[in-house]
């Protein structure tokens, strides 16, 4: 099988109750089966009720879990690129802890989880893959640092080693800077080839997908639908929506009268902008879910879905057509109103920013001498026209 499927939601929903039962109901199933935390707020140790940490261990039949930390991951790989990014920044001697300058760096720490799990995946252990990832603003920085990194490292890259070699002495010289040395530029090239692999690890619709959890409740609901708005920006497969927490409908008190309507507005809502993809109830419990015991509860409940773990076909995010004028780029972009969105061309590449997220889409070659002649929302997507730049003009 050698399946990922990552798991997010606005902090408070329920997604390691969630992504942990799926990693239970697939054990039982026979799966071997891995779930990975990479969350810095840890809480798969008190929902399996012992202790994790770095190191993946077994916490029943078929099942092992995982608690990130992407310090212990960087310090045991990539040592010369962090020194060399250490030695960088103003001060740095080289000699400091490699840590020092991290902070420097945003999403350096998110980007070593990553590697992780593409590790993990690659040695193939494991028939399925459970991430439990951080609330969905830090789940985003997560996934789009890959292709952003990449994307910068593309264009700084080509200065090469001979040109590190020749500038090293003078930017030690006249601005206190070390750059790089052979060592480190080895390190770098290394990782440019693994985000290019990652890249393409977690935006493969057969290997990997996302699946958002939510409770029906206004802010949820509205950074849900901003969430797979972003998601479908990056390009990534959504496939499933869990609605957590809900009321049973057959409850009778009218104390809960009120809520029962208004958890249906919002559940409404919800399964009406992510018309095509699976959407799965999971009633609220009275008790904390805690343990293999109350897991089993919910695989009982709510998991019951033969293919639950298959990768679901839904919506193209990005789709290419050849026409009589040109070409054209459909980006699928729900719950975005055209004036919310920032679009220019810079060189090869479309940039489209929509709130603060922002991603740089890089043309395919059969699209050089062509530019953009118009841009806009038909059926929740972007549709951006091409043309030959001659008859542009």
């Amino acid at each position: 099988m050698n399946r990922i499927i990552i798991f997010t939601g606005k902090g408070g929903v329920g997604k390691t109750s969630v992504a942990a039962a799926h990693a239970r109901k697939a054990s039982k199933e026979g799966k071997k089966t891995l779930i990975v935390s990479t969350d810095m707020a840890h809480n798969l140790s008190d929902l399996f009720e012992q202790s994790l940490g770095k190191e993946e261990k077994q916490v029943a039949d078929h099942l092992y879990a995982l608690e990130i930390d992407p310090t212990y991951e960087m310090e045991h790989d990539f040592s010369s690129m962090m020194n060399a990014f250490a030695q960088m920044l103003p001060g740095g001697s080289g000699e400091e802890n490699i840590m020092d300058g991290l902070d420097m760096i945003p999403g350096i720490e998110e980007l070593f989880s990553l590697l992780k799990i593409q590790e993990i995946y690659n040695q193939k252990k494991y028939d399925l893959v459970i991430v439990d990832c951080a609330p969905t603003g830090e789940t985003l920085s997560l996934l789009k640092f890959p292709e952003l990194l990449s994307w910068y490292m593309e264009k700084l890259f080509p200065l090469g080693k001979v040109a590190m070699k020749v500038m090293r002495p003078v930017s030690k010289k006249f601005f206190q800077i070390q750059l790089p040395d052979t060592k480190a530029m080895n390190d770098i090239e290394r990782m440019y080839l693994k985000l290019a692999e990652l890249q393409n690890l977690i935006k493969n619709r057969e290997v990997c997908s996302i699946r958002l959890v939510a409770i029906p409740e206004k802010m949820v609901v509205e950074e849900t639908k901003r969430n797979y708005m972003y998601l479908n920006l990056y390009n990534f497969n959504v496939d499933g929506l869990y609605m957590n927490r809900v009321l049973p409908a057959d409850m009778d008190n009218p104390f809960f009268d009120e809520w029962l309507m208004i958890q249906q507005q919002y559940i409404t809502e919800l399964e009406e902008v992510f018309r095509g993809v699976p959407v799965y109830s999971i009633k609220w419990y009275d008790i904390d879910l805690n343990g293999l015991t109350s897991l089993d509860r919910v695989c009982e409940d709510a998991l019951q879905e033969e293919d639950l773990f298959a990768v679901k076909r839904i919506i193209p995010n990005e789709v290419y057509e050849k026409t009589e004028d040109g070409y054209l780029l459909k980006v699928y972009l729900p719950c975005v109103n055209k004036e919310d969105i920032v679009m220019h061309e810079a060189g090869r590449d479309l940039i489209v920013k929509i709130g603060n997220f922002k991603r740089a889409i890089p043309m395919p070659s059969s699209l050089r001498g062509y530019s953009v002649q118009s841009a806009k929302m038909r059926d929740q997507s972007l549709v951006i026209q091409f043309v030959k730049e001659d008859e542009d003009e």
